[in-house]
């Protein structure tokens, strides 16, 4: 998990806990009731919406997406130009050994194919089918949690029409009036945090760390190709170091 992840779950979950322990403790923020309207409504709207697979491998993409280290591009320049520098001496060949250390699956998988044989643009073919449903697999993650975002919102006005409904009903037994306020207000809360806390800031990362990858993934097919073709080692260089601004480019 990146650093700016880290202190956003810290920032808004820890400011926003501490400001309710500072007005009268979370117990007055707790309400079974507002809980089922707004996590079950939530959640099953959005299993109309999608098929009960995507739902439930969702968090696998979350994990992967806001766990899993994608390769430095100045570490992947290195790496591929490393690997140029090596089958130019003793040929494509001897990168069989330097697969060990390589910890990228997408990258591992690529230099496999050159070594195999197997010509440029079949690996680029069979790379960019990858790619493409790596790239579907986070487009669907993120659409998922815009949907739940923008649905928890509404769960928690039902929750709020159905505690003025029971309000409005019991208005003459004072007693019962403050719980059915606190759900009537509580759902709206919860629908809130749910979507601006939780899944539309979750949907804004994964698009991000889509794109990251993407550009990661790219490149390496640039390289991979590149090596399997046999280009000279500063070819592949410069081909790889035109994915990245200017300013972040090596300067010799």
């Amino acid at each position: 998990m990146d650093i700016a992840t880290v202190f956003g779950v810290i920032s808004a979950f820890g400011l926003v806990l501490l400001a309710i322990m500072m007005g009268g403790g979370i117990g007055l923020f707790i309400n079974v009731q507002s809980l089922l309207i707004v996590l079950g409504g939530t959640l099953g709207v959005t299993l109309i919406n999608y098929p009960l697979k995507d739902v439930l491998g969702v968090m696998s993409v979350v994990k992967n997406a806001l766990f899993t280290r994608t390769l430095a591009i100045g570490e992947m320049i290195e790496k591929f130009n490393d690997f140029a520098q090596k089958t130019r001496k003793e040929g494509i060949l001897a990168l069989e050994k330097e697969l060990e250390n390589v910890n990228d699956a997408f990258m591992k998988k690529g230099v496999q194919l050159s070594i195999d044989g197997m010509e440029p643009a079949q690996i680029r073919q069979i790379l960019e089918t990858e790619l493409d449903f790596i790239q579907t697999r986070h487009k669907s993650g993120a659409e998922i949690f815009t949907t739940m975002g923008t649905f928890a919102p509404a769960m928690g006005m039902i929750g709020t029409l159905i505690g003025l409904v029971q309000m409005l009903q019991s208005m003459d037994d004072p007693s019962s009036i403050g719980p059915a306020m606190a759900v009537a207000l509580l759902t709206t809360f919860y629908g809130s945090i749910m979507a601006n806390v939780i899944c539309l800031p979750i949907a804004g990362k994964l698009k991000s760390r889509s794109q990251e990858e993407s550009l990661s993934k790219e490149m390496t097919i640039q390289g991979v190709i590149s090596l399997s073709a046999g280009e000279n080692p500063r070819i592949i260089e410069q081909k790889l170091q035109a994915f990245i601004p200017p300013k972040m480019r090596k300067v010799e």
